[in-house]
């Protein structure tokens, strides 16, 4: 193929945008044609001209007015956001994130014409389990950032060669540094298959999943469809749900009498969530409605700390000066991680390409591991996860952590993968 001078400029223009490097797909274009099964390393770097349009943006914020209340049942306080916005412009720094980032073996494949970005670090142990760890909304890798060292290098945070795993990060499609789907179809279903075939194009031929949010979703899918070489799961988002409490919850009957302590403390959680869900009922009917993300990073950086309550206050107290679990810069990584890949309403549109209940039963019969949270939008019973896994190999109930898990504990998120995935070693 011939290129003339303002087409090899074009193409060589597009490489340094789309952070591809000299194995790219474009670049194979020019010899020839792609070969989309191929695997191909990727770096990230965003212009100055995009960080500078970026702080731009935040300090021409157009600011509502104060709540007429003295907590956060009316969404995101304006201080909270207020003191977000201050230390975005002024003392955040993205290219230190952007160099940790490329410091991390990333690379893009496609499957099923759609580019699938991931990290992939393999342990220097012999014999590491495999694992993929799947992030949700409005979490993207960085959620798991914390966890790959300990995971992949356990010999040097406590653990042994024995528990070394080997880790994949995928970022969801229309998420992160992933394709951004054009056309519809991809669902959870169709994701979970692409995650299949991503982890046998890597070669493995035994290796577990885990998820929270989405990715719990996609787990408890992956472990419906059991693609080759998977040989079980670990949750701590469980579909768990009895179909008679969440028919009752939704409804708005509340919790039926008779529960035991623990399932009636989950059936409140959930039955608080759902009264909080708005988020969610509006990505999933009109994602294209939300067209103000795309324009205003405070609105956009509003809509996405307003997830769930716990996660709400802890990210609050963040910025008063009081991180317990996620800093200031992790909660900003993941936000200019959004604004820059432009992807808050591909994102969104996976609410509308969902078509199962949150929390329900999928009929998994695979090998499942669930770490229960105890601040996560529900802390599943031994009960109702031994009725949703009938092959449950191990369940255990923990005092600190929430929806963000890896993210907010990771110390305890790594030796609950340990000990949870031990028995599938």
């Amino acid at each position: 193929m011939k290129l003339g001078a303002y087409g090899i400029r074009l193409t060589v223009c597009l490489i340094i945008v789309l952070g591809f490097s000299a194995q790219g797909p474009l670049a194979q274009e020019v010899n020839g044609s792609p070969d989309n099964n191929a695997i191909r390393p990727f770096q990230v770097h965003y212009s100055d001209a995009e960080l500078a349009d970026l702080h731009k943006r935040i300090l021409a914020t157009r600011w509502p007015d104060k709540e007429t209340v003295a907590d956060h049942t009316q969404g995101v306080p304006l201080a909270t956001m207020q003191k977000l916005a201050d230390y975005w412009a002024k003392d955040y720094d993205w290219r230190k994130f952007e160099d940790k980032l490329n410091a991390i073996p990333m690379f893009v494949t496609n499957i099923d014409g759609e580019d699938i970005q991931f990290i992939h670090v393999r342990s220097k142990h012999k014999d590491a389990m495999p694992i993929l760890l799947m992030h949700g909304w409005p979490g993207s890798i960085v959620e798991m950032l914390k966890v790959i060292d300990p995971l992949t290098n356990p010999t040097a945070y406590g653990g042994k060669e024995s528990d070394a795993f080997d880790v994949v990060i995928p970022s969801m499609p229309g998420y992160g540094f992933s394709g951004k789907p054009t056309k519809t179809g991809w669902g959870p279903d169709r994701i979970a298959r692409a995650y299949g075939d991503l982890m046998n194009r890597l070669g493995y031929k035994r290796y577990v999943a885990q998820g929270g949010d989405w990715g719990a979703l996609i787990a408890d899918i992956m472990a419906v469809q059991q693609p080759k070489g998977l040989i079980g799961v670990h949750t701590n988002m469980p579909g768990a749900v009895p179909p008679e409490i969440e028919k009752a919850i939704q409804a708005g009957k509340g919790c039926p009498p008779g529960l035991a302590a623990d399932e009636k403390h989950a059936c409140e959680q959930l039955d608080f969530f759902y009264k909080q869900i708005g988020y969610a009922e509006i990505m999933g009917t009109r994602p294209q409605t939300l067209t103000g993300l795309a324009d205003s990073p405070i609105g956009l950086a509003a809509f996405m700390l307003d997830h769930d309550a716990k996660s709400l206050e802890l990210i609050a107290k963040a910025f008063d000066g009081q991180p317990g679990g996620l800093s200031r810069d992790d909660v900003l990584d993941n936000i200019t991680l959004y604004w820059l890949t432009n992807t808050p309403i591909s994102s969104a549109r996976l609410y509308w390409e969902n078509k199962y209940p949150f929390f329900s039963v999928k009929g998994v019969k695979l090998p499942v591991a669930v770490s229960a949270f105890p601040d996560e939008l529900y802390q599943a019973p031994k009960s109702w996860a031994e009725q949703a896994y009938p092959n449950l190999i191990y369940y255990n109930k923990l005092d600190k952590g929430g929806h963000f898990a890896a993210w907010e504990q990771p110390d305890l998120f790594v030796k609950e993968l340990r000990k949870a995935i031990k028995p599938l070693r």
